[in-house]
């Protein structure tokens, strides 16, 4: 909090003038200045006004004067902060309109009667909307109020008798004149506060008042980019409750898109640009008016648009971002990893010295100024009101700010470039091409398959869905097209396959204005894209599917930074509970954050970033937040639930339990509960049932993943949801050997900690149960033989899961080694996945160590296949069998020593 090296009556003309004009004002500044204003303190300084028998509007223009000069003795005394300053404002304005409101409207109906709603016959109130910084509750000391007036229903006035019936319309725009009259007016007590009305539909030109269907239509038809920048800020400082509600679902969908909206970039850059001219012109034509600190570069303004583009492209999908203030969207930003939360601080921090500053620039006259005054001497005063010493200091502050601002701004908002170099306009593609022209350009550019690489393309440009888009959608497109193909031939290899990938995302986006917004404005986005189309079909299809996720490529450093997993918990927790009692968003939370995770570690892992262990690690702990999360998602929406969490568990095997998952890999999933409520059973298994239906579900985000219970007690005969007393009593007494195989790949994935305790203690044991070598060998082989029966590879290719010597014969040696000698070597029991498993048994002498190693190393190799093989898009693991020979060899080696050796 700044101290200033100047009092109060010093630094501020108005607060002299204001206190000196009444001889009782300087004791009423002092009372007033020992603690924050809040409603009931304004109500008793406004009725003791009133009580000395002035009218409303002179009562309350004292207040106000009262209101400023008090925040100016706080703010100046170092008692009160920004914070406090722009809440104790916003709050003065908000009791000024409704004292007012209330009273003319009594007025009113007096004369008129009562409006009433044509439809629903009920009485109708007056809607004042606060936009701009009213809206944010970050009002100036000295600044204008910006409102719109609505109001529910046409109608008209209720009169009896002896009074004149009005239209609605006619009532609230009578309302709303003698509201800005009461407000605005300037009186020998001056005014309380000027009032802007530009920002009503159709401005100035447009009606004062408006009803919710007169403004729905005009949203609908006539509603313009920048006014949806403004409408952010909308918020109703009165009427009813329910009223509100509507209007809110009038207003937000025309502020919020539903998808990604990179579209309001240019919008907001055009304003911006506007803007900035004009205050460049007021500047050449005033030198002695520079250094706004709202409008000038770095200033307030570039803080509030930057904030509120982001606002503007994830609103729709985000609910945390539709605040009003700004302070709070930007600590919401660092939340979300937008901004960093350096940036954010920074940020933060430049806009409290602005608004600071801008509050000290008003301080002198409580005039509507954002220039640093002419006058030395006025400009050395305010230096000191922000506790600097002199006008050099305050200076070198004021640069040191605007320049970060204006860094962070450009870094956004930077005009763009040409997509296309210059050297390549000539041989630029339009709509008029044919196949041998484009063959042409593709072959000028070393394409290969020039030919059918045209045919490809040429169809796109001339498919229904390019010919139905709407004109600038189609320039958009063809200039991506046009500005893909150097970048293509420059930085990769299969250029006809890369080019056609690429169209098929274009194709699926074509009607998309954002995702095409996005491309065009980042450049370097649309780059990282050639390189995912050239690397991976698996990846291009994952793209092609979830457009959504091209947002993710923008930022480099955030795509390639280690994930933080406690982060991308809070996160998911924050975003499930914003969007409590809306299933189907809910869902898709849950979808949009897998996707952009995953495509980050995809990225990470086609970078070569990562290694195939760190990738299923990092796959496997991300699986294992979003189901702790579905539950406790799941379990709120229950209304019978009778506890606040539930004593559910859920068990993961397989990949998931080996912390071997891949991209696609399915969830092999037990439930388990500890519960002795009657209805536990049921209520569980409506849990699980919903947690499967949450996580398999198609929407227009996809799946989460597939989900397979076939491992639960029974099979497909048992129950879906188990009680961790009948499971132990299973495992303990009915279980077949191969349940015992699978508990070697099992382990606590999520739920109540105490059930999954009880699992480990329980798998231990089973695990570490002594057992007849001989009789363990004949039945591991004989799952073998049936699983092999059951998947036969019929092809000249080497399946690399289920043939002899593959990666499921690895994994069954590994279970019989842990099966047999748990019982001497507890240490065979731990999670370490099959590769640790392999060296153990290696290093215990369990098998040849050497052996052990290969084998190791086989299964490294094999799975590091398997990976490439699924990112090439086949959905068969098969491969010429002469790659992976050496390996294979390794692997039937010890299958033959270690389970044929009879």
């Amino acid at each position: 909090m700044t101290i200033s090296l100047l009092s109060s009556e010093l630094a501020s003309r108005f607060y002299q003038r204001w206190r000196d004009a009444d001889a009782g004002r300087a004791s009423a500044i002092d009372a007033a200045a020992g603690s924050c204003f809040d409603s009931a303190a304004l109500t008793t300084l406004l009725q003791k006004e009133i009580d000395a028998g002035l009218p409303l509007p002179r009562a309350m223009r004292r207040l106000r004067g009262l209101v400023v000069t008090t925040l100016i003795r706080r703010d100046l005394d170092g008692r009160a902060d920004l914070a406090e300053v722009v809440a104790s404002m916003t709050l003065f304005a908000e009791f000024a309109i409704d004292a007012h409101l209330q009273a003319l409207q009594g007025e009113l109906e007096a004369l008129h009667g009562a409006p009433i709603g044509a439809e629903s016959g009920l009485p109708q109130t007056l809607i004042v909307l606060g936009m701009g910084k009213l809206g944010g509750a970050e009002l100036n000391v000295s600044s204008d109020i910006d409102l719109i007036f609505v109001y529910p229903e046409d109608g008209d006035t209720h009169a009896g008798a002896g009074q004149k019936t009005l239209s609605n319309h006619e009532f609230f725009t009578l309302l709303g004149k003698r509201l800005i009259a009461a407000l605005a007016e300037i009186t020998e007590d001056g005014f309380t506060f000027r009032v802007d009305m530009a920002l009503r539909p159709n401005g100035n030109s447009g009606p004062l008042a408006a009803s919710f269907s007169m403004l729905e239509q005009y949203l609908i038809v006539q509603g313009r980019e920048w006014e949806r920048y403004a409408w952010v800020k909308a918020r109703a400082i009165t009427g009813a409750a329910d009223d509100i509600v509507t209007l809110q679902a009038i207003v937000q969908p025309f502020v919020y898109r539903r998808y990604l909206d990179y579209g309001s970039i240019d919008a907001i850059r055009t304003m911006h640009r506007q803007i900035r001219a004009e205050v460049v012109r007021q500047e050449t034509r005033h030198p002695d008016r520079s250094d706004n600190v709202k409008l000038g570069r770095g200033g307030i303004r570039e803080i509030e648009f930057l904030a509120q583009v982001f606002q503007l492209i994830r609103g729709g999908r985000d609910a945390g971002l539709r605040e009003r203030s700004t302070r709070a969207v930007l600590r919401t930003l660092a939340l979300r990893r937008q901004l960093t939360g350096d940036e954010v601080e920074a940020l933060l921090a430049a806009y409290t010295f602005l608004r600071n500053l801008e509050h000290r620039l008003q301080y002198l006259d409580d005039a509507q100024t954002h220039t640093l005054p002419a006058a030395p001497a006025d400009r050395l005063r305010v230096a000191q009101m922000m506790g600097l010493a002199d006008v050099a200091t305050l200076r070198a502050q004021l640069a040191l700010q605007r320049a970060m601002v204006a860094a962070q701004f450009d870094a956004i908002f930077r005009d763009k470039q040409p997509i296309v170099d210059a050297g390549a306009e000539a041989t630029l593609l339009d709509e008029s091409d044919t196949q041998a022209s484009i063959a042409a350009r593709l072959q000028s550019l070393e394409f290969d398959a020039a030919a059918s690489a045209a045919a490809r393309l040429l169809s796109t440009l001339q498919s229904a869905r390019m010919q139905s888009l709407p004109e600038i959608s189609r320039t958009r497109l063809l200039a991506l097209i046009n500005a893909c193909l150097p970048k293509i031939a420059v930085a990769v290899d299969n250029r006809a396959v890369t080019l056609g990938r690429l169209l098929g995302l274009f194709e699926a986006i074509a009607g998309r204005a954002a995702y095409l917004a996005l491309l065009t404005e980042y450049p370097h986005a649309l780059e990282r894209v050639i390189r995912m189309m050239s690397a991976s079909d698996w990846a291009a299809q994952y793209l092609t599917r979830h457009p959504l996720l091209l947002d993710e490529l923008l930022d480099g450093e955030v795509l390639n930074a280690a994930p933080d997993w406690p982060a991308f918990a809070l996160e998911c927790q924050a975003l499930l509970d914003a969007a409590a009692g809306d299933t189907e968003r809910q869902l898709d939370v849950l979808r949009e954050l897998h996707h952009s995770q995953q495509l980050r570690l995809l990225a990470q892992d086609l970078e070569g970033a990562v290694s195939l262990e760190q990738l299923a690690d990092n796959l496997s702990t991300m699986a294992d937040i979003l189901v702790a999360a579905t539950v406790q998602a799941i379990w709120m929406t229950l209304p019978d639930r009778h506890l606040p969490q539930p004593h559910f568990a859920v068990i993961a095997y397989g990949k998931l339990g080996s912390k071997e998952l891949g991209y696609a890999s399915d969830l092999d999933l037990v439930f388990l509960y500890d519960d002795d409520d009657p209805e536990a059973p049921a209520l569980y298994a409506r849990l699980a049932q919903r947690f499967i239906t949450w996580m398999t579900s198609h929407t227009a985000a996809g799946i989460l993943f597939d989900i397979d219970i076939a491992l639960r007690p029974d099979g497909a005969s048992g129950l879906m949801v188990t009680s961790i007393d009948a499971f132990e009593k299973y495992q303990t007494r009915a279980a077949w050997i191969w349940e015992h195989q699978a508990l070697t790949r099992a382990r606590f994935c999520a739920g109540e900690r105490a059930i999954g305790d009880r699992f480990e203690a329980l798998r231990t044991a089973l695990l570490q149960r002594p057992r007849e070598a001989g009789q363990l060998r004949h039945d591991v082989l004989d799952m073998r033989r049936k699983l092999h029966a059951a998947n036969p590879n019929r092809t000249a290719l080497f399946d690399l899961k289920q043939d002899k010597g593959g990666m499921i014969d690895i994994e069954f040696m590994v279970q019989y080694l842990v099966l047999a000698h748990a019982a001497h070597y507890p240490q065979l029991c731990a999670d370490i996945g099959n590769i640790g498993l392999l060296k153990l048994c290696g290093e215990l002498g369990l098998i040849d160590p050497g052996a052990a190693l290969q084998v190791a190393d086989a299964y490294r190799q094999m799975r590091r296949l398997q990976h490439q093989v699924r990112l090439q898009g086949r959905e068969r693991e098969r491969v010429d069998v002469g790659r992976i020979m050496r390996e294979v060899t390794a692997v039937v080696g010890l299958w033959s020593a270690l389970l044929e050796c009879d």
